[in-house]
């Protein structure tokens, strides 16, 4: 390769965690994924995962499940409260009604990712692969932020 071409191709992937950042959103059927993110976490620990979803369609549908090869365990997961403390627990599904947004937050639903495989470093991407009730199956990329990120980088 020449020198240019060397300069170009760096300056590409440099510039990628940015750009993924300003993505369209993913789309499958008449869901749409935008903003999908993650917290930097260490090896063998915990993640959680955050992303807007938008049923565009006239029907409902639900999110069922997610799996990633970053983790060892992937769930759905929600915060109730118990008490005086607030605590997550796994959801079998996340409703998602028809011409509504649904977003996965701190503090609120997300996605657990139990057992990494590796450290989530700020500025990498993770995959996660979103399966819906109607709508099939779409694999999106958490951009991973900082350990205290409260939401994705703009």
């Amino acid at each position: 390769m020449t020198r240019r071409t060397l300069l170009l191709l760096g300056l590409t992937l440099a510039a990628a965690p940015a750009l993924a950042q300003h993505a369209p959103p993913q789309q499958v059927g008449d869901i749409a994924v935008a903003h999908p993110w993650t917290r930097a976490a260490g090896q063998g620990g915990t993640g959680a995962g955050f992303l807007a979803i938008s049923n565009r369609g006239a029907v409902a549908d639900r999110l069922v499940g997610v799996a990633t090869p970053a983790a060892r365990v992937a769930e759905l997961h929600t915060h109730i409260r118990d008490g005086e403390v607030m605590r997550m627990r796994p959801v079998p599904a996340i409703d998602l009604p028809a011409g509504q947004t649904v977003t996965l937050q701190p503090g609120g639903l997300h996605l657990m990712l139990i057992g990494l495989a590796q450290p989530l470093v700020q500025g990498q991407s993770v995959p996660v692969t979103l399966r819906f009730e109607r709508a099939g199956e779409v694999t999106v990329q958490l951009q991973v932020q900082a350990a205290g990120a409260r939401g994705p980088a703009h």
